[in-house]
């Protein structure tokens, strides 16, 4: 009982961990091509496999091998993840900028297919995230097995908060998306702007 419990605060936890802000600026401004929500959501789906699949390989790493992530290693994944932001929010206004807010939206409006680079920045987010969320499985399971099981759920809960998530942002995003109007470029703006900050804070701010 006390295991399920632990797992179910475990699920619980993976779906908060969708909404920290680095995870949404990153989602967000990959859903921002797509014009259909069941696009839109493949990509949290991405985000949550590839971040679930780092999550794993690391704690695994961890437990197995030794292996210890220093704090130096740690702010250095966090500027990592910064600088991927950046380069994201600078997709999202080049695309602004040509006057081009989805690629391809015949293709992903019939037929969504796993995006691959939500997958790759998901597992960055996982790798920059890992040694805490490791060290905390690993003080609440009573063995390396069950820790592998609570970060799957826990993985798995994160997948389905930001599979929710990005059905969410989504939303506004296609029913914008038939025309260029006002409202269209600002949503589109406000991502870009949004990953863009949270970027460079990650990257410049952190250590001083």
């Amino acid at each position: 009982m006390h295991l399920g419990m632990v797992l179910s605060f475990g699920l619980l936890l993976g779906m908060q961990h969708a909404t920290e802000p680095d995870h949404l600026a990153a989602v967000a401004s990959m859903a921002s091509r797509e014009r259909s929500l069941s696009a839109g959501m493949f990509h949290g789906i991405a985000w949550g496999i590839g971040h679930t699949l780092m999550l794993l390989i690391v704690a695994g790493a961890l437990g197995v091998l030794g292996w210890v992530i220093s704090p130096l290693v740690a702010g250095n994944l966090e500027r990592v993840v910064g600088a991927m932001l950046i380069l994201l929010g600078i997709g999202v206004v080049r695309r602004l900028w040509h006057g081009r807010s989805h690629d391809h939206p015949n293709a992903h409006a019939h037929s969504p297919r796993l995006p691959w680079r939500s997958v790759v920045v998901g597992m960055v987010h996982g790798l920059a995230g890992s040694a805490a969320l490791a060290l905390f499985a690993s003080e609440s399971m009573p063995s390396l097995s069950w820790m592998l099981v609570y970060l799957a759920v826990f993985g798995f809960g994160s997948m389905l908060g930001m599979a929710l998530l990005s059905g969410v942002l989504a939303i506004p995003l296609s029913l914008t998306a038939r025309h260029h109007t006002g409202v269209h470029r600002v949503l589109h703006g406000s991502v870009a702007v949004f990953s863009l900050a949270l970027g460079g804070r990650l990257l410049f701010a952190l250590g001083g």
